[in-house]
């Protein structure tokens, strides 16, 4: 065979492989080898979402939304996101879904997004779990929203790390896994290979963060307007907790009546002691073994929390709230206030406004 015939064969041969190579690919993940026309193809990064019985749709379907709706500066829609579960037909608490993609199918993944379970006591599927590690061994992203937390936990690949999760399961959480640092009061975590976040709408701000770390601001941003929704939110989970006093805590109980009561006076931790008719030592002591917390830390929770009522029910200035709650300057109340929920009485006050 002359020189050019063997490199014809060679190139032949080569382009055959290729065409293997793609088809393959192809079957795998359907959209994998798709691009425009006479433009050089780049390979969208693949987002697969698990889907099993148990899950909160709403969980599911944001992280599809937000991840489709991108799209690069030039026109290009840089992710291909598929559902893939181990069988066709998964239950939620309302509906079933048809789940078209296979858990095989997720192992080729570049993300993988885990949705919250409606019920985190439940164990996690197995295979789950053995998809989570085997996507985190291979290198792949993994991201996990609300509750689905616990998938991440149960999988092992959270030990050791910061993580979050719906507000009302963060103990829970932080109490089944003793070796996961749990923040209750952030949107979302990243720890480079692994994200969590906290309950549903923060699923979105994680999906739009994930696109600003891979696009930029720009692309992130427009997904965001598309999908009508704040590319960054003021604040953090904090501002959602809601926090009461406790029904009864014995011996303290008067004593936190009488504090409610008088927010508005100067509140020392000699004058708590003298109404509670025991030493400063222990009224401190007291409320360590039974709040987890100061006198002052209470006192200045607590103040807080009734300006949250205010802001949320009246149109009064906020250095007028500050006075009837006792911090006596808008710029104390501001401090504290932020401190706590980790967004300033304004935002707050924007956010959460009751109109009559």
């Amino acid at each position: 065979m002359s020189g050019l015939a063997q490199s014809l064969a060679i190139g032949q041969n080569a382009n055959l492989r290729k065409k293997s190579a793609n088809r393959a690919i192809g079957q795998i993940w359907p959209f994998a080898t798709a691009g425009t026309p006479g433009m050089p193809k780049k390979a969208p990064h693949r987002i697969a979402v698990l889907a099993f019985d148990g899950l909160v749709a709403g969980d599911l379907a944001a992280p599809c939304e937000i991840f489709q709706l991108a799209e690069t500066l030039d026109g290009r829609r840089p992710y291909d996101v598929q559902v893939c579960a181990s069988k066709p037909r998964v239950k939620t608490h309302a509906y079933d879904l048809h789940i078209r993609a296979r858990l095989d199918v997720a192992r080729h993944a570049h993300t993988v997004i885990v949705p919250g379970l409606a019920d985190p006591s439940r164990d996690v599927p197995r295979d789950i779990l053995d998809l989570i590690r085997h996507a985190h061994a291979a290198g792949a992203r993994i991201a996990s929203i609300c509750t689905g937390a616990f998938a991440l936990a149960a999988s092992g690949i959270l030990d050791g790390l910061k993580a979050t999760t719906h507000w009302k399961a963060a103990d829970q959480l932080a109490r089944r896994y003793p070796a996961i640092d749990v923040n209750p009061n952030v949107l979302f975590v990243d720890n480079g290979q692994i994200l969590t976040s906290a309950g549903a709408a923060a699923g979105m701000d994680l999906c739009l963060h994930m696109i600003k770390r891979d696009h930029g601001a720009a692309v992130a941003a427009n997904s965001a307007r598309l999908a009508v929704v704040p590319l960054e939110r003021a604040g953090g989970q904090a501002q959602f907790i809601v926090r009461s006093t406790p029904a009864s805590h014995t011996d303290l109980t008067p004593l936190l009546h009488w504090i409610e009561s008088r927010l508005a006076h100067n509140l020392t931790v000699g004058a708590l002691a003298a109404q509670a008719a025991v030493s400063v030592r222990t009224l401190n002591r007291r409320f360590q073994e039974l709040l987890g917390v100061s006198p002052l830390q209470w006192v200045i929770q607590s103040r807080v929390n009734r300006a949250r009522g205010m802001l949320e029910t009246t149109d009064l200035p906020v250095e007028r709230v500050a006075m009837e709650v006792g911090f006596g300057s808008a710029v104390s109340l501001r401090e504290h206030f932020t401190g706590i929920l980790g967004t300033s009485p304004m935002g707050y006050r924007r956010a959460f406004r009751r109109v009559a």
